[in-house]
């Protein structure tokens, strides 16, 4: 609208400018080297007006002549680079799909079409890689590195070749180079940690989960957890050079990062114990109990207690659980006090109590401590023997667990063996796939115990 508008505005000042000229014809005489010229001065505008176009015209043609094989080089030269990035997104695809053939020919092509080697030199890399030729790639990665636009990826895919190889020397010097370039990336610092955790540089991965915080690419919860762990193996190393002041001193460390990292408040407490500092170390335990229940812990605030004989195990154990009485922790802890002073009662009531909570299957440490009630209480041997029968074949323990690959180890480390994942092991029972019919040829005496039916109970023994 606002373009017509324009037109009719020009059309319009135009007529009247013909207009005008046409009232005021006038007339102009030049003389010029012996030639005289008459005309009105409208016809010499308009003479001018048209030897103006026609020059124009004729620039405009003279330009275009000029410019033409530029253009239709700069033409040529698109199409390649456009052909030359689909070849390049065909082969990065094919990368992915793992097609090797499908991707060495997508490398050549855009190799030819694209003059652009950080673009083509990364696809060619991966190329190699996926028709097995390592060292091609080796050599295609380490070409990238000398070009800062391409360092960090050269540097991750020699970083990637390492950790492959099982060059943990090399792959560390290379996480330490990606790190100084991109120290934000999550990726480059889980792996400089992971690193640092399998070669043992316990400082030097605590200063990178330390930076990993104020990155903010770790949780400041995960961040205390991975502390405690560091600091609890660093006074295991400190202990084993016979450091002990160090070793306390990490201790406390530990247990100030993570309250409730059980290897870390054991050891700290006996040590506490052995300084005399008996308080200290029951409000330590207390802590720890009130938020992970574990039974080292329970042994531990006895002798913090100096309970040493059953009724006084029997109210230190009461004060511990205080905070969390109703947890499955708790009342075997109880159990345990109440067998050891031979409240035989107050023991069959804890024992009833977990029948009646547990929905799963009572493990082996439960089916123990009613064969101990039955034999301690009645001396029936029979009945003793029945649940002892039954802890053989039932559920396993809790153990130390790792999360990783499910190896099982009867006491926390700081690193599987199995699987070399740090600080992944946590209390819990082992995960077993098994059958229902395992047991079915086993016919044992079963117990009845108060408020659960005896069937349940024959249920529990065959699973």
């Amino acid at each position: 609208m606002i373009r017509a508008l324009w037109f009719l505005a020009l059309v319009s000042l135009s007529i009247f400018a013909m207009v005008w000229l046409a009232d005021r014809p006038g007339s102009l005489v030049l003389n010029w080297q012996g030639y005289r010229v008459e005309t009105s001065v409208a016809m010499l505008i308009g003479g001018v007006v048209a030897i103006s176009a026609v020059t124009a015209v004729i620039y405009r043609i003279w330009l275009f002549l000029r410019r033409a094989p530029a253009q239709v080089s700069d033409a040529w030269k698109q199409r390649r680079k456009q052909q030359g990035y689909q070849a390049l997104t065909r082969g990065m695809v094919a990368v992915s799909a793992g097609d090797a053939e499908e991707a060495r020919r997508s490398v050549k092509r855009a190799e030819v079409l694209l003059n652009e080697p950080p673009l083509t030199m990364l696809l060619s890399a991966q190329a190699a890689q996926l028709n097995g030729d390592e060292k091609a790639a080796e050599t295609f990665f380490k070409a990238m590195t000398e070009n800062p636009e391409t360092e960090f990826l050269g540097i991750r895919g020699l970083l990637s070749q390492a950790v492959k190889q099982g060059d943990s020397t090399d792959a560390l010097a290379l996480a330490r180079r990606a790190h100084r370039l991109r120290p934000k990336s999550e990726w480059v610092a889980n792996h400089l940690f992971d690193l640092q955790t399998r070669q043992g540089l316990w400082l030097d991965a605590r200063v990178t989960a330390d930076e990993q915080v104020r990155n903010h690419t770790l949780d400041k919860t995960e961040a205390k957890q991975r502390n405690a762990a560091l600091y609890y193996q660093l006074a295991l190393d400190a202990a084993k050079s016979g450091d002990d002041t160090e070793a306390f001193n990490q201790l406390k460390k530990s247990t100030d990062s993570d309250p409730g990292f059980t290897p870390a408040v054991c050891r700290f407490a006996l040590a506490l114990i052995k300084k005399g500092r008996l308080r200290k170390a029951l409000g330590l335990v207390e802590k720890a109990w009130a938020r992970a229940p574990h039974p080292d812990l329970l042994g531990v605030y006895w002798q913090a207690s100096q309970a040493d004989h059953g009724l006084e195990q029997v109210r230190a154990t009461a004060r511990l659980c205080a905070d969390n009485p109703d947890h499955m922790e708790s009342r075997i802890a109880k159990t345990r006090a109440d067998l050891a002073a031979q409240l035989w009662g107050e023991a069959r009531q804890q024992l009833e109590s977990i029948g009646q909570v547990e929905t799963e299957p009572l493990d082996a440490r439960v089916c123990r401590l009613w064969a101990e009630l039955e034999e301690g209480e009645h001396n029936d041997l029979a009945k003793a023997h029945s649940w002892l029968t039954r802890a053989s074949i039932a559920v396993s323990e809790a153990t130390w667990v790792c999360a990783d690959c499910g190896n099982t180890v009867p006491e926390w480390v700081v690193s599987c063996a199995n699987c070399q994942g740090f600080n992944t092991f946590a209390w819990r029972r082992p995960l077993h796939v098994g059958s229902l019919s395992d047991h079915r040829s086993v016919d044992l005496p079963v117990p009845v115990v108060t408020n659960r039916p005896a069937t349940d109970l024959v249920t529990d023994a065959k699973s």
